[in-house]
């Protein structure tokens, strides 16, 4: 090997001992006839020493700039006493260097590598292979690998065996669209990248192999955000013969295994809380549980007020009328209160009403708001009492769509949460359980809440019977208000499988078209199973402080799904077009 040891790996009891480096030079110091060079690998710094004594590897440190690729032979010796750098591993020593190779220049770097600046997202992903140099974007990456690693340990030791899933399958209705691969060899015909392995994970199953788990590329081609990518890595995990508890209390401990390995943290048991009562009090069904404000209904209060803003919601079964208390809230501008009304306007929220709390002790006198003269003042009373505002209080209102306003009043809480700085905790995880089976459309059909493949917790007669009140057996952690995985238990036999697929609207020819392969399996001796799906740029991005995936993956797309490094997607030239039996239509030209 070229190198002796990692930049990183060097310290105090390396003292006196002969070294050799290899790396890139991070900065370059000429401190009057005494030349450093701070090299870096994917480990850390390490500062390198060139004194004239040795003129010709002198002249060489003389020679080299940033970024320049270099070989290093030196002795480790400690620093001088005051001139330790704390923000560096090997920061209590320094090598004398005896030997300096370049092993090849570089072109001034299209942006600093040795200090923070305000680089575009673009420009970063344009030269990834420079970005990536950069020791925090380094550090991201080794986490990453060691994130992995802990969870393959586990799995494997657990006696989940690691099977690859076909990447080139059939397209499947998943919720998201697919990405299509056009076929050569049947004209005409597509494959599909898959969304998930959910089915081939089933089947394996069926095929006997009772304990699966894959890190597995997965595709979606959907509009992004900042926890989504057209291509993104899932922690696939399935079982046969354990119910959700047993499902969910092995995954539990994995990521409390991971989390303490990691990152030194102990997480107690996760608390259980239903959908029912994580849309309740929180308006999602990922709370983050570090803020401490909450949802509270009071539709009962605002049946009979001639404000129909209220009551007209507070008497349709589809609608809520909700109150967030703000502790301390009151001392808010009006600018302030303005903003987080344009804010729930994004959700569809149609307005934002408040109540400032000054001084209950003076009734509605103490209140101070544009909608208190149209409550009567034992509803206000029930209305505060029930929220617990005291004085110095704001009490914000939403009424609306039951969707809307829980979209809206949830996230305003997220919000408002971070603004004022109210987080209890640092780390908050929690499983959510017990959710619909089916969501309802506006035009009264269903959709899966999940997928098609989750068991219910019912009867086929039961289900086709209530399908707008079933719950299903599924369940999702989650983690400071993101959802790192879901899963549940999956339907093992033909009969609830049709069952759900027509409530659905799956025609019986359609369900053989794309689910006859699963259908056949069903009806040979399928086990009970389930399992669950961890988003691992998601769990990687959490426990980096990262603000988005991106910051967590090598190669990431932009926002439109473009990468802009290998200039993908592109252009084919019409040969492999026509190998494809693909004609592309005209554009039509701009005016």
């Amino acid at each position: 090997m070229m190198r002796s040891h990692y930049c990183g790996q060097l310290n105090e009891s390396l003292e006196g001992q002969e070294v050799t480096l290899c790396g890139w030079v991070h900065r370059r110091r000429d401190h009057g006839g005494v030349i450093f060079l701070d090299i870096r690998d994917r480990e850390g710094l390490a500062q390198v020493v060139f004194d004239p004594d040795r003129a010709d590897t002198f002249a060489a440190a003389d020679r080299v700039r940033s970024e320049y690729v270099v070989k290093v032979t030196g002795k480790v010796r400690a620093r001088p006493a005051g001139a330790g750098n704390a923000n560096m591993a090997s920061g209590a020593i320094e090598v004398l260097g005896y030997e300096l190779e370049v092993l090849n220049e570089s072109e001034t770097p299209p942006f600093p590598l040795n200090e923070y600046s305000d680089v575009g997202e673009e420009t970063r992903l344009r030269y990834r292979f420079i970005d990536l140099r950069r020791p925090e974007m380094a550090e991201k990456l080794r986490l990453r690998s060691r994130i992995t690693s802990s969870i393959r340990g586990f799995l494997d030791g657990n006696g989940f065996l690691d099977v690859e899933t076909p990447i080139l399958t059939r397209a499947t209705p998943e919720g998201a669209r697919d990405y299509l691969v056009p076929s050569r060899t049947h004209a005409g015909s597509f494959f599909a990248l898959p969304q998930s392995p959910q089915l081939f994970k089933q089947l394996l199953m069926v095929a006997g192999f009772d304990r699966y788990y894959q890190i597995a590329k997965c595709f979606r081609d959907e509009d992004l955000r900042a926890d989504r990518q057209p291509e993104f890595t899932q922690i696939d995990i399935e079982t046969s013969f354990m119910n959700e508890t047993e499902i969910m209390g092995v995954t539990e401990t994995m990521i409390r295994k991971l989390f303490k390995e990691v990152l030194d943290l102990e997480f107690g048991d996760f608390p259980h809380m239903t959908f029912e009562e994580a849309m309740r009090r929180f308006g999602s069904d990922k709370p983050d549980l570090r803020n401490p404000l909450e949802l509270v209904d009071v539709a009962d209060q605002l049946k009979d007020v001639e404000f129909k803003v209220f009551s007209g919601p507070a008497n349709d079964p589809k609608c809520r009328v909700t109150a967030l208390r703000v502790p301390g809230g009151a001392t808010m501008p009006r600018s302030k209160i303005d903003d987080y009304t344009k804010f729930v306007g994004i959700y569809g929220a149609k307005g934002l009403a408040y109540i400032k709390v000054n001084e209950r002790a003076k009734g509605v006198e103490g209140l101070q708001s544009p909608i208190v003269k149209n409550i009567p003042e034992a509803s206000l009373n029930v209305i505060l009492d029930r929220v617990g505002a005291v004085d110095g209080d704001i009490v914000f209102f939403g009424a609306d769509k039951f969707k809307v306003v829980s979209e809206a009043l949830g996230a305003l809480r997220i919000k408002v949460g971070n603004d004022l700085n109210l987080h209890t905790c640092e780390w908050a995880p929690m499983w959510v359980i017990d959710f619909p089976m089916f969501e309802e459309n506006e035009d009264g059909s269903f959709s899966a809440l999940h997928h098609p493949f989750t068991a219910p917790k019912c009867s086929p007669e039961e289900l086709e019977a209530n399908p707008a009140t079933a719950l299903s057996r599924a369940y999702d952690m989650v983690l400071n208000g993101t959802e790192l995985g879901g899963g549940s238990i999956r339907i093992h036999r033909k009969e609830m499988q049709q069952a759900v697929f027509r409530l659905l609207g799956i025609a019986e020819d359609e369900q053989q078209e794309k689910f006859g392969f699963l259908l056949d399996a069903l009806k040979y001796g399928a086990p009970p199973h389930g399992g669950l799906a961890f988003g691992l740029d998601r769990l990687v991005m959490l426990m980096t402080g990262a603000q988005s995936i991106r910051e967590v993956i090598a190669f990431p797309k932009t926002q439109s799904a473009a990468d802009v490094m290998t200039q993908a997607p592109g252009v084919v030239d019409a040969k492999a077009l026509r190998e494809l039996h693909i004609r592309l239509r005209e554009q039509p030209k701009a005016e």
